[in-house]
């Protein structure tokens, strides 16, 4: 078993981020069905591939000798701090993007009731802090488990999940309110922040 500092840091983060996950996913469950929804076979075999390589990988090496062969022999020292800090950065960015969206988040593609663009707080930078918030919890993971699969399988299924579904995702939405969702393209970064974001025409 691989239970010291770094990998408690791992579960304590992984608990913080499922804690807030299913306090808005009631949320948005007691706000009623769908308006739409895009949801595939696919997009549910991406949330599994998550998490795999999120919590059934890590939880794996952690508790069991199965991944002993991957391991890292001596990680560097300043690893567990630095995958602490980008956890503790994830997280808070998981709990803007979910506060920010209420009752209109969801875990698959689905146009909630009343959905409008959300263009305040985080969202007034960037269109997919909930993404960016999956690939800095990837990154801690690899910093916090010193494992060549458990440590980086959240950063392979994490990118895929962003190459598939983001352009989805965005297709989805420019369907639904297109102009008014072009314009926000053109104002926002999409995993990265732009910055100097600029209000569009519809804010």
């Amino acid at each position: 078993m691989h239970l010291h500092a770094p990998q408690a840091i791992f579960l304590v983060g992984l608990l913080a981020y499922q804690g807030i996950r299913t306090i808005y996913q009631r949320r948005a469950r007691a706000a009623g069905p769908s308006r739409a929804n895009h949801s595939t076979a696919l997009d549910k075999s991406l949330i599994g591939l998550v998490a795999i390589g999120q919590m059934v990988l890590p939880l794996i090496y952690i508790f069991t000798p199965w991944l002993d062969g991957a391991s890292y022999a001596d990680p560097p020292d300043a690893w567990p701090a630095a995958g602490a800090l980008v956890w503790a950065a994830g997280l808070w960015l998981f709990w803007r993007a979910h506060a920010e969206l209420g009752t209109w988040w969801s875990i698959t593609l689905e146009i909630r009731p009343n959905h409008q663009i959300v263009q305040r707080g985080v969202y007034r930078f960037m269109r997919h802090p909930m993404y960016a918030a999956f690939l800095l919890f990837a990154l801690a993971q690899a910093l916090l488990l010193p494992n060549a699969v458990a440590g980086m399988g959240a950063l392979v299924a994490v990118g895929i999940l962003c190459i598939v579904r983001i352009p989805r995702e965005e297709a989805m939405m420019c369907e639904v309110f297109g102009q008014a969702y072009r314009d926000y393209m053109q104002a926002t970064g999409g995993v990265v922040p732009r910055l100097s974001a600029r209000r569009s025409r519809t804010a």
